[in-house]
């Protein structure tokens, strides 16, 4: 089958992503679930060289031969964009696609918490969106800045490996840079944008010192900057951030981020328990007097605890977000437990609500 083929098909059945591997039939994941599609045939090394030809350039081959990895997006003209990576196994060619639709669903489709809404339009600092691979970062961050994008004008330039969302100006004016064709790395294409006169820029992945250090001027210097980590909760994306210095300047970075962080947003997927689809949940941090303060002191493993007492600035943690998910029946209690990092705090919030409806529920005695 050609590449466009197994596309289309990938895309009727709502699978995330495609996976080409010798010697195996093709594998969709649904909903989460990897299911190999035994009534296609089984790939071999001929079939899949013939698939890396139809969706490469030349150059992008010489690339990949010479540094046995690639990654790039690949469209298929009215059904989606793919983000593509390419890489060698035991010899022969592996071939993962990852669905990325053409269509930019809006903050309150998904589901994101509507904070999100106001955090985009905040005029300076740094909101860091976290999460394992796979769990919707970039989905989010195209829909924040599409939001943004019908609501007010600034300059926005974004930093992707490889661009995914496509955006179209409206209200502001988008400038997307590909890691590999646009720019060499997110640290330099960073310290370039900022002599580009950008009022928002989207670091597609802050992975070395040198990106984390110049986001975080950045920030200083009057403007928002939206990146990712690869962090499951808020307290570890704030230590990721600052271990990453040299321990000599760790006092003075958790200076600097104290001020000029303006929250955190950590999401997970969790199947449905009715078994189709997938539901986010979602640890929201947002910088306040308290939050500022436990970074600056290096407490950043209290930090829970002001999350968990402060929903009215629109904070919570991962756990409550897990116990909502299970009270509404919209996922199952073996699903939350996977997901959270302290199952048994879960478990314990979820007794302590059970507890607390009980008791509202109870009738008065006269």
């Amino acid at each position: 089958m050609r590449a466009d083929e197994l596309l289309k098909i990938a895309v009727e059945k709502k699978a995330s992503d495609l996976h080409l591997r010798v010697p195996n039939p093709p594998v969709l994941r649904i909903d989460g679930a990897l299911k190999p599609q035994t009534d296609w045939p089984v790939l071999y090394n001929k079939a899949i060289e013939q698939i890396l030809e139809e969706i490469t350039t030349p150059e992008q081959r010489e690339i990949f031969y010479a540094e046995k990895e690639l990654d790039f997006a690949y469209s298929v003209a009215g059904v989606a964009r793919f983000r593509v990576n390419v890489m060698k196994q035991r010899g022969s060619i592996s071939i993962a696609f990852r669905q990325v639709p053409f269509e930019i669903r809006s903050i309150d489709e998904l589901g994101v918490p509507k904070i999100c809404k106001e955090l985009i339009l905040k005029p300076r600092g740094l909101i860091l969106v976290t999460g394992p691979t796979g769990s919707g970062k970039s989905t989010t961050m195209a829909a924040m800045v599409d939001h943004l994008n019908k609501t007010d004008s600034r300059n926005v330039i974004t930093i992707e490996d490889p661009i995914e969302y496509l955006y179209t100006n409206n209200r502001c004016i988008i400038a997307q840079r590909d890691l590999g064709d646009d720019t060499k790395s997110f640290s330099t294409a960073l310290k370039h944008a900022l002599r580009h006169d950008p009022d928002v820029i989207l670091v597609g992945e802050m992975r070395d010192l040198e990106t984390i250090s110049t986001a975080i001027s950045a920030a200083e210097t009057g403007h928002l900057v939206v990146g990712t980590l690869h962090t499951t909760d808020a307290p570890q994306t704030i230590d990721r951030l600052i271990d990453i210095f040299p321990p000599d300047q760790q006092q003075q970075i958790r200076m600097q981020l104290s001020l000029v962080i303006e929250a955190v947003l950590v999401q997970t997927l969790l199947p449905k328990r009715e078994g189709k689809g997938r539901v986010a949940a979602f640890e929201i941090m947002v910088a306040n007097t308290a939050v500022r303060n436990l970074i600056r002191d290096k407490k950043a493993h209290e930090l829970h605890n002001v999350m968990q007492l402060s929903a009215k600035d629109g904070m919570q943690t991962l756990d409550q977000s897990l116990a909502g998910l299970v009270r509404q029946n919209i996922v199952s209690l073996e699903e939350a437990l996977l997901k959270s990092s302290n199952p048994e705090r879960l478990q314990k919030l979820l007794a302590y609500q059970q507890t607390q409806q009980t008791q509202q529920t109870k009738p008065h005695q006269f």
